[in-house]
């Protein structure tokens, strides 16, 4: 197996093309790479090797680099101050110089190690394009199509790169399936030896808040805006909104007329997911209150030292308090970012337990015993019989 001078020249701008790389870029790889191949076939590992190729011939140089010294001791990587000046007349010793050498091909040897090398760059220039494309759309919703499903790992296809979406961020009750078109959000671009994985994400909070703003000019005016999101995806999210225009309703606002905002969010993360939509406020004990909805609350107690809130609800709107396994609670405490305790509300009792009463209670009959039972049923038949 030999290279293909020319045969390689001509393939670098498909490459390009081929990996959304720029021609230089495949070049110098190329480059590179037969610079690692002369280096086995006609010098040492420790030469530093230059090699140019003119995409047009396929002609290949290369240029090695040696010390200009008095007395030569190893011709690998060293030059006399004569033959130096041949080659630069004003060259002085301790400088180094550049010897030009033609190349007509590699061994079979050779050729396998740059085969091997450009492989090898390549891919690291992909991950690198990868990287610089993909960071500017960090905490941005990019459209995707599900590539492969593999257990709890969903793989989505974002075009010029795929991104994983982990079991942590996918939907509850959500199916995948491969050609599915989704819209994901770009959570991260994790560093990695294999290269960077994008992590995409449709259950995080921030999905639900970029599809609204999809759907909702007015934040990007800035006449509303989110001010906290709380999200278990698939089930149910709570968010809170404020208007920084006077007159304008925020929850209003959000919902859309007929409720077209809101449930174009929940066409785009299934109907399932319930969305409260609460007005958001600076003061604790109204937030807690709003962010409670749609229980009824008798009191509020801050705590503030603790972050903590007790709520106190009439007894009938317990279970409405605390949700279906814990769901409104929790959902609120998160919101809010109190630690939210729920206790019923005490009835009036009348104050009897001090006081003793005394009634009249009829005496309950004893249990009579099985002879007297048998006596008595004796002594109706006879009397009957009578």
């Amino acid at each position: 197996m030999e290279l293909d001078m020319k045969g390689l020249a001509l393939a670098v701008k498909t490459i390009a093309e081929e990996k959304n790389l720029p021609t230089e870029t495949v070049q110098e790889i190329v480059e590179q790479a037969l610079a690692a191949a002369y280096r086995r076939d006609y010098g040492d590992r420790e030469q530093e090797v230059r090699v140019t190729m003119n995409l047009n011939t396929g002609d290949v140089d290369a240029y090695i680099s040696k010390e200009i010294v008095e007395t030569v001791g190893d011709e690998r990587f060293e030059i006399s101050l004569t033959k130096a000046q041949a080659i630069r007349k004003n060259a002085k010793i301790g400088e180094t110089v550049e010897i030009h050498e033609k190349v007509e091909n590699f061994g079979r040897v050779a050729a396998q190690t740059a085969k091997q090398v450009i492989l090898q760059r390549l891919r690291e220039a992909e991950r690198e394009i990868v990287m610089v494309e993909y960071d500017d759309k960090i905490g941005t919703i990019i459209n995707g199509l599900v590539s492969r499903v593999e257990g709890m790992i969903v793989r989505v296809d974002l075009g010029k790169a795929q991104g994983i979406m982990p079991k942590s961020e996918q939907i509850v009750g959500e199916r995948y399936y491969p050609g599915q078109r989704l819209k994901v959000f770009l959570k991260d671009v994790e560093r990695s030896f294999r290269g960077p994985q994008l992590i995409v994400s449709r259950g995080n909070a921030a999905f639900v808040e970029h599809l609204f703003r999809n759907e909702v000019p007015e934040m990007e005016a800035g006449s509303v805006e989110i001010k906290a999101i709380a999200r278990e995806a698939g089930i149910r999210s709570k968010i809170a909104v404020s208007s920084n225009t006077p007159g304008v309703d925020p929850v209003g606002t959000f919902v859309g007329g007929h409720g077209t905002r809101v449930n174009a969010v929940m066409s785009e993360i299934g109907e399932q997911e319930k969305i409260d939509i609460i007005v958001w406020s600076d003061n604790p004990k109204e937030f807690i209150i709003n962010a409670m909805s749609p229980t009824k609350i008798s009191k509020v107690e801050v705590l503030e030292a603790e972050k903590k809130a007790i709520v106190t609800v009439p007894e009938d709107q317990l279970s409405i308090a605390i949700g279906k396994s814990g769901q409104n609670v929790r959902l609120a405490s998160k919101l809010t970012g109190y630690d939210i305790d729920i206790t019923p509300e005490e009835t009036q009792k009348e104050a009897v337990e001090a006081v003793p009463v005394v009634t009249e209670m009829k005496q309950k009959p004893r249990l009579k015993r099985k002879e007297q039972l048998e006596s008595s049923l004796l002594d109706a038949i006879e009397e009957h019989g009578e």
